[in-house]
């Protein structure tokens, strides 16, 4: 499997829990706050601005990743693509650097209200939880298909900007197998987080 295929795989379900815990209970600079002091080189929400929020909207269509997040959606129809048309999940007045937007974050809180949903507070750690269940379900599913660890975790430090002292995410998560289980467990019972259930991962 190419690397970049690969950094799709893992990126996908990352990106996806992102928009989730932004609709149950946080802000895009919440998040990307969160996953930073974990040590990602930069958050999520920055780095799909970066690349531009139309290829996720286009992989969405195509029938990948979570299919019920609505906010993406209503990016696209606001024209919010990226930094290449100055506003994503943040704006970028005059091209500069992000700046927080009042108005993405009000779109959480108008798609709750539409689906009925209840939305909390997030803590940084249990953003961080979400997250991190989510990018070690997708690794661990890459690894069920034969792909080594050495190079899943070499793309999601390279791709995804994992921090390198953790070893990667395959790495990270084998140092503390029971820790990972029991955050998998909170985040599976609490449902708002998209995972594949794949045979055998999860208890």
């Amino acid at each position: 499997m190419a690397d970049d295929t690969l950094a799709e795989r893992l990126r996908m379900p990352f990106r996806d829990a992102a928009e989730a815990v932004f609709l149950h209970g946080s802000t895009p600079w919440e998040v990307d706050e969160a996953i930073e002091e974990f040590g990602f080189a930069a958050g999520p929400f920055e780095i799909e601005d970066q690349i531009g929020l139309d290829l996720a909207w286009a992989r969405r269509k195509a029938g990948e990743g979570a299919q019920d997040l609505p906010i993406l959606m209503r990016m696209m129809e606001l024209g919010k693509l990226g930094r290449k048309t100055g506003a994503g999940w943040y704006r970028y007045p005059g091209g500069n650097g992000k700046v927080d937007d009042p108005i993405v974050a009000d779109l959480a809180l108008e798609e709750a209200h539409f689906h009925r949903l209840e939305r909390g507070d997030y803590t940084p750690d249990q953003i961080r939880e979400r997250l991190l269940v989510a990018l070690v379900s997708a690794a661990r599913d890459l690894q069920a298909e034969g792909l080594a660890a050495s190079d899943i975790d070499a793309v999601s430090v390279e791709a995804l900007g994992f921090p390198a002292d953790r070893g990667g995410v395959l790495s990270w998560a084998a140092r503390d197998p029971a820790g990972v289980a029991a955050m998998t467990k909170t985040v599976l019972d609490e449902g708002k987080v998209p995972l594949r259930r794949t045979a055998g991962q999860f208890p």
